[in-house]
């Protein structure tokens, strides 16, 4: 079980892209101590659960091969990973992409150009919203 206080607990995929990205984001993440493991695509993301059980997965949206929507598809209709929450990362900020996001059953939604400063707050806040995380944290 996580313990969402223990940052050191965390295990995280990131699924992303655009490689500055996904190396911003991974640093930052590890430099809070949590352990983050990386995927370019959807298809990559689905292979790397094969030996890595993640308490979080990050998600981008728009990806080649197969894209964050596809990937949250096949998680949620897996019994060994429908219940881990699932984030999405995208640059989609427009009226209304936030909404769509969350009805599609994300855990929670998170623009980009990400904020580094503030990513792990952000990130937290967005959890406890999605109540997959307790309020104290």
């Amino acid at each position: 079980m996580v313990d969402w206080n223990n940052l050191s607990t965390w295990q995280i995929l990131l699924v992303e892209d655009e490689p500055d990205n996904l190396e911003l984001i991974a640093e930052t993440l590890g430099f809070f101590g949590l352990n983050v493991k990386t995927a370019a695509n959807g298809i990559e993301g689905l292979q790397a659960l094969q030996d890595f059980t993640p308490t979080l997965i990050l998600l981008d949206l728009s990806m080649p091969q197969m894209d964050g929507w596809q990937m949250h598809r096949q998680l949620k209709a897996d019994t060994r990973t429908a219940r881990i929450p699932v984030v999405a990362l995208t640059a989609h900020a427009m009226v209304g992409d936030k909404e769509r996001v969350i009805q599609a059953g994300f855990d929670g939604y998170i623009t980009k150009p990400i904020n580094i400063t503030s990513l792990l707050n952000d990130l937290k806040a967005v959890l406890n919203a999605a109540n997959s995380v307790p309020s104290h944290v």
